[in-house]
């Protein structure tokens, strides 16, 4: 059984107003799981009740929803969570290149801002059709969310940096045969970089560390050489709610996990970038507007 904790002790690093969480899943009532996908997470309904009460003990005031593999191209369910979470909310989607103008013109009404590939098993849209997607989201000025084993990322290097959109390499590049700071995977993120059109996201840090909690040295290592030398292109995501986790005893202490996380970018203004600055230009989001006014 899985327990989820949506409250408990604060944050050493306390999250700026407007503080963005650049990666989460949601999951409203009525939408089952699709074939070829993953079920739906373990326990209750991760849904926008309980990711709001998460919201209040973190200290996050805008949220990118990532489209979940376990309803891989159909888009329901996170065109439900948008209209439920309202101006606080955009949407990456899952989508093929057969999908027409006009579902993407509903997207981009429903707050959609990016399509989502991930090469993974699960994953509903893989790096087949890559520069189909970057064409669809190029041409709307949408962002491109690419997760798949980083360990081959020299492979991919040629396709990468010919992007026309803004893009993010998810989840600490998922490095799964390990990386070192001063290895050649490291150097093709921040060719990637200096680019212009990438950006690197700190979010599920436990889905590639071998060292493992609390510290996560081996990706810690590598995170903090990125966000050292490109502060102006790391954005943060929470993960919630922990897809992977089937047990409460598997569940990462949230608050425990930011801290450590945000503890690898260099300084407080790099901080401030991660949550708010950057995140606004990767997603093309408005300036934040206090709920005082």
């Amino acid at each position: 059984m899985l327990i989820r904790p949506l409250s408990g002790h604060p944050l050493k690093t306390s999250l700026p107003p407007g503080a963005v969480d650049a990666q989460m899943h949601m999951y409203l009532p009525g939408f089952p799981a699709r074939p070829g996908g993953p079920d739906l997470p373990a326990g209750t309904l991760p849904d926008a009740g309980q990711y709001r009460q998460f919201m209040s003990w973190l200290g996050i005031d805008r949220v990118i929803i990532t489209q979940g593999n376990a309803h891989q191209r159909d888009n329901a369910n996170l065109l439900a969570c948008l209209a439920e979470m309202g101006s606080v909310a955009r949407g990456v989607a899952a989508f093929g290149s057969d999908i027409t103008d006009r579902e993407l013109d509903d997207y981009a009404e429903a707050g959609m801002v990016g399509g989502r590939i991930m090469d993974l098993p699960g994953g509903a849209v893989g790096l087949s059709e890559l520069e189909a997607i970057d064409d669809r989201a190029s041409a709307r000025g949408w962002m491109v969310a690419v997760q798949f084993d980083g360990s081959h990322i020299l492979d991919h290097e040629p396709r990468l940096a010919k992007l026309k959109s803004r893009w993010v390499f998810d989840h600490h590049g998922k490095f799964f045969s390990g990386a070192a700071p001063d290895g050649p995977e490291i150097a093709a993120v921040k060719r990637l970089v200096d680019g212009g059109k990438c950006w690197f996201k700190f979010a599920g840090v436990y889905e590639s560390s071998k060292s493992g909690a609390p510290d996560y040295e081996d990706v810690a290592a590598f995170s903090r050489a990125i966000a050292a030398y490109a502060p102006q292109r790391i954005v943060w995501g929470s993960n919630w709610p922990h897809n992977l986790a089937k047990t409460t005893e598997d569940y990462p202490d949230d608050a425990a996990l930011t801290d450590t996380v945000l503890g690898w970018l260099p300084d407080e203004r790099a901080r401030h970038l991660a949550l708010i600055e950057n995140p606004e230009e990767l997603y093309r989001l408005p300036p934040f507007e206090s709920r005082g006014g």
